[in-house]
């Protein structure tokens, strides 16, 4: 694919930008970058007028497709102009401004159900983080210990009485109540200890926690950062790991063919980083400030496993499996109606369309496909199909 550059409306203070361009020590998101859509129209973006749409994320390494997708151009192939939002510090903050309206698609995952319970009118139109071949992935998330713990990541027992940190409601705090159920443990077992994901290095560091889990790229840093620390465990398949594109229904059935859009550009640039990691990485670098290249690289190689933006019923069994937990941990209330929130039929509809963006993925188990706006969900059929 030819090389070009792009120069992109964002709602990112200059200094904001500038620093990002600094912390990747590379180009500024207007310099060319190798690869990324063609730039020949083909998608309305080169010859007609663009189409505004704002979008909202989260600074993480599994979120990054969206500003990559801004940045190689795949948004203007399909004739949209994205307006990023300065990256929110998290889920909960993102929703609050889809609601607000102040921007119109997002990025989110477990943090929706408690929005969806409280109200918020919620519907999820495709993965940025997921799988729709299988029920459990977690590659993204990893466990970090110092030696001196006597933490071992062969035998998960080894957890019992040991102080460990995760964000409490959030994916890495399921990921650790995975590993408690693989281990034959109790909560009661450990002392969970609420920690955010960037100060898990100074928490291992300072003796404040014997194990930190979490996810990409933090794992990563803290192993380079922490003497004596070191990665035990990745992933696994302890839980599903989910990860939404998300509207609000009003937005969705005013805007179609936008929703059919941007759906495709998701596609194509997930796509483009699945087969370019390390340039996916340095692009990375350039919106996480402060993450250098051989960190995103690393975090890049485990991101692209997960990188598949179809829905099938492995999603809908991820979303009620992770009410479920959060459930029992008193985060949500029980009985969250998971294919309730679903609407499969934009996807779908790029997946016909464009089958070519897909083909490098693992097929959709039989049984496990979805077939237009409505969805049917048997939890028994949907475990059997995605095991």
């Amino acid at each position: 694919m030819a090389t070009r550059s792009r120069v992109t409306r964002l709602l990112i203070a200059a200094p904001a930008l500038l620093l990002m361009a600094g912390c990747g020590g590379g180009a500024t998101v207007d310099d060319d970058v190798a690869g990324g859509g063609d730039g020949d129209g083909d998608g309305g973006g080169a010859s007609t007028e663009l189409t505004s749409v704002r979008a909202g994320y989260v600074s993480a390494i599994d979120q990054i497709g969206l500003p990559v997708a801004v940045e190689t151009g795949y948004f203007e192939d399909e004739g949209l102009d994205v307006e990023l939002a300065q990256p929110f510090p998290t889920g909960v903050d993102v929703l609050n401004a889809l609601q607000s309206g102040e921007v119109d698609i997002v990025q989110v995952g477990t943090p929706m159900i408690s929005a969806a319970q409280k109200g918020d009118d919620l519907v999820l139109l495709g993965n940025y983080t997921g799988s729709a071949s299988q029920g459990n992935i977690d590659e993204t998330m990893g466990v970090v210990a110092k030696a001196s713990s006597g933490v071992s990541g062969t035998d998960l027992s080894t957890l019992a009485g040991k102080r460990i940190g995760v964000s409490i409601g959030s994916i890495n705090h399921l990921y650790l109540l995975g590993l408690l159920d693989d281990a034959g443990l109790d909560v009661s077992d450990v002392e969970i200890v609420n920690t955010a994901p960037p100060d898990m290095a100074v928490a291992l560091e300072t003796d404040g926690i014997d194990v930190g889990i979490i996810w990409d790229p933090w794992p990563i840093q803290a192993v380079k950062q922490v003497e004596g620390a070191e990665e035990i465990l990745r992933g696994g398949g302890y839980i599903p790991f989910i990860g939404y594109q998300i509207t609000t229904r009003e937005f969705a059935a005013e805007n179609p063919e936008i929703i059919k859009s941007y759906l495709t550009a998701r596609a194509a640039v997930d796509q483009w980083m699945r087969e370019n990691p390390d340039d996916a990485a340095e692009s990375a670098t350039r919106w996480l400030p402060g993450t250098e290249v051989d960190v995103a690289t690393e975090a890049m190689k485990y991101n692209i496993t997960q990188l598949d933006p179809r829905l099938s019923q492995c999603n809908v069994l991820a979303l009620d499996t992770v009410s479920q937990l959060l459930a029992e941990q008193d985060a949500v209330e029980p009985g969250f109606d998971a294919a309730a929130y679903f609407d499969p039929a934009p996807i779908l509809d790029v997946m016909e369309d464009r089958p070519e963006l897909f083909e490098d993925l693992p097929p959709i188990p039989d049984g496990a496909e979805l077939t237009g706006s409505d969805v049917t969900y048997d939890r028994a059929a949907a475990e059997q199909a995605c095991a």
